[in-house]
């Protein structure tokens, strides 16, 4: 781990420091892309995480040091510790927000002044004082709210953990550090308000890991600097979200990838080893499946640092064993089945379309074998202005039109919380899983009055998968497709659609011919970090008129 820290050293050392020009800033606002400014604000993050722990771990190389004293007096020379997608429009404005990267970039200056002390110069250390003061406690203590602090998502961990935590790194009086802690509970108890009692987390697992992680680190310091008096770890709830983890892979490092979440995920061995070490149970997974220190884009100091410092190479870990979950408040069940014929996944979500990084994807679903996807869902599409906008479901990431579910007389699935599922039927077994949900509230179609989606999941030595969908209606449709989203091209057979992978796994999908037609259509779109990314809609559609009730029946098997 600490050769990664090094190699990036050699990559850094001597390269100049990323200008933040205006031109790179104005950028967001003028062309609804965050790339350009973001790239450059990231990078200089990378140069003070690598040179903060090549100066701790190699002190005797007075290279990194300078290299590291540089870029901290950067950074507190930055217009803003914020991104421009996250600011509003006027300097004042500008001057007093608090975002997620600007709290955590005080988070990481004042835990790397309070760890280098004297080897940092006076100067150095009394301008991140102050540039503490005047971006984070001063706004924190004196503005009346901030609109992350009543947010139900990773907003309020990540923002109230990195202030909470740079004041108990650097604040010296009391007063004012209790000030600044207890208005931090309040937004720590709206992060948790945006969890169930089963732990699991809407946004998928990638916030998991940035928001629950962040709430980690802070409890962490402020158990120790209270000794113990104040200990946010507790109670089964917490206890269910640190576990959480666990319940969402399907195999290896991909995962069940709702919501804004990456089809892989690669744990931080930090965190797991920590949260381990404090509920039994915790299942860790191998360190080869762990991040590398370059993996996160947004380079956060916080996730490296406690990488190193909270690895325990004594756990050991093993591959996910099989499970099967049934988490009740999200509605996602979840399957990791092992046989002798090799290792599959399956997941299905209910939910509702108003969640946090919401999709419109009532009644997606997952298929995996052998550590790839076959029914897959896209997850997270590059964040740019309207990605969060009023266009937000024309990308097919996140619009009903790129999941694995049905289109209804010619409409997609629409946002918001009427668009709900009702859970039937929910049960986890040894031989199979059976998963059953009205979702008719989903589509905004006045002569459809139910619609039913049910699965069974039979955990055969080579398991299939058997999905059902009962419609019904007041007057008779248009039509009714069934829709599977895949990023391997299909192959149209006599006896079904195949989906083939890159080994010798193939996954036939059988229909009854009669009255169901496949058509494909290769799409495109951008994934998160900007990458052109094709993908295949493999529609069944109606061979004869949709009557009043229409049950269809698609069978997944693994050949």
């Amino acid at each position: 781990m600490l050769e990664e820290v090094r190699e990036e050293g050699r990559r850094l050392r001597g390269t100049p420091i990323p200008e933040l020009k205006y031109s790179l800033f104005t950028i967001y606002v003028e062309r609804g892309s965050r790339r350009e400014y973001e790239q450059a604000y990231f990078e200089r993050r990378r140069r003070l995480n690598t040179f903060a722990l090549l100066s701790m771990t190699e002190p005797d190389e007075p290279g990194y040091l300078e290299e590291l004293i540089d870029i901290v007096w950067a950074i507190c020379g930055e217009y803003t510790w914020c991104v421009p997608a996250h600011v509003p429009g006027t300097d004042a404005q500008i001057r007093e927000t608090i975002d997620l990267f600007s709290a955590e970039t005080g988070f990481a200056l004042a835990e790397i002044s309070l760890l280098l002390g004297d080897r940092l110069p006076r100067l150095v250390r009394e301008r991140v004082e102050r540039e503490l003061e005047i971006r984070l406690f001063g706004p924190f203590t004196t503005r009346e709210s901030f609109h992350w602090e009543s947010m139900r998502n990773n907003w309020s961990a990540v923002c109230a953990g990195s202030v909470g935590s740079a004041a108990l790194l650097s604040v010296r009086d009391p007063d004012r550090l209790a000030q600044i802690a207890r208005r931090t509970f309040r937004s720590l108890d709206c992060f948790l308000e945006g969890y169930g009692e089963d732990g699991a987390c809407p946004e998928g697992l990638n916030y998991w890991t940035y928001g629950f992680g962040y709430y980690v680190y802070y409890a962490d310091l402020l158990g120790k600097r209270t000794g113990g008096e104040i200990d946010l770890f507790g109670g089964e709830k917490v206890r269910h979200i640190a576990q959480f983890q666990q319940k969402a892979y399907l195999g290896g490092d991909r995962v069940a990838n709702f919501s804004d979440s990456s089809p892989r995920a690669r744990f931080q061995p930090g965190l797991t080893h920590y949260l381990a070490g404090r509920y039994p149970g915790t299942e860790v997974p191998p360190l080869r499946q762990r991040a590398a220190f370059t993996d996160d884009h947004c380079s956060r100091w916080a996730h490296a640092f406690r990488n190193l410092l909270w690895l325990n190479p004594g756990l050991g870990g093993a591959d996910w064993p099989a499970a099967d979950y049934y988490l009740p408040d999200a509605q996602w069940m979840v399957s990791r089945h092992l046989s002798p014929a090799g290792a599959f996944g399956f997941a299905a979500k209910a939910g509702h379309n108003a969640e946090s990084h919401n999709h419109n994807d009532i009644g997606q679903f997952l298929l995996l074998a052998d550590g790839e996807t076959f029914v897959a869902d896209l997850g997270s599409g590059e964040y740019t202005k309207t990605y969060f906008g009023e266009g937000r479901y024309e990308y097919d990431c996140n619009g009903s039109q790129g999941h694995t579910v049905p289109v209804v007389d010619g409409t997609f699935q629409a946002e918001g919380e009427e668009s709900a599922a009702r859970v039937l039927e929910a049960s986890v077994g040894e031989e199979e899983d059976r998963f059953r949900f009205q979702m008719a509230s989903a589509y905004r179609v006045p002569q459809l009055e139910s619609l039913v989606r049910g699965f069974v999941w039979r955990k055969g030595e080579r398991p299939s998968l058997e999905v059902t969908d009962e419609f019904r209606f007041a007057k008779a449709p248009g039509e009714a497709v069934e829709r599977i989203v895949s990023l391997l091209a299909p192959e149209l057979t006599e006896d079904g659609v195949l989906l083939r992978g890159t080994g010798d796994r193939v996954l036939n999908i059988r229909f009854d011919g009669s009255l169901l037609e496949p058509r494909i259509e290769r799409r495109t779109y951008r994934a998160h970090l900007g990458r052109e990314t094709a993908w295949y809609a493999i529609d069944f559609v109606p061979k004869v008129p949709v009557p009043l009730q229409w049950t269809v029946s698609l069978l997944f098997e693994f050949v």
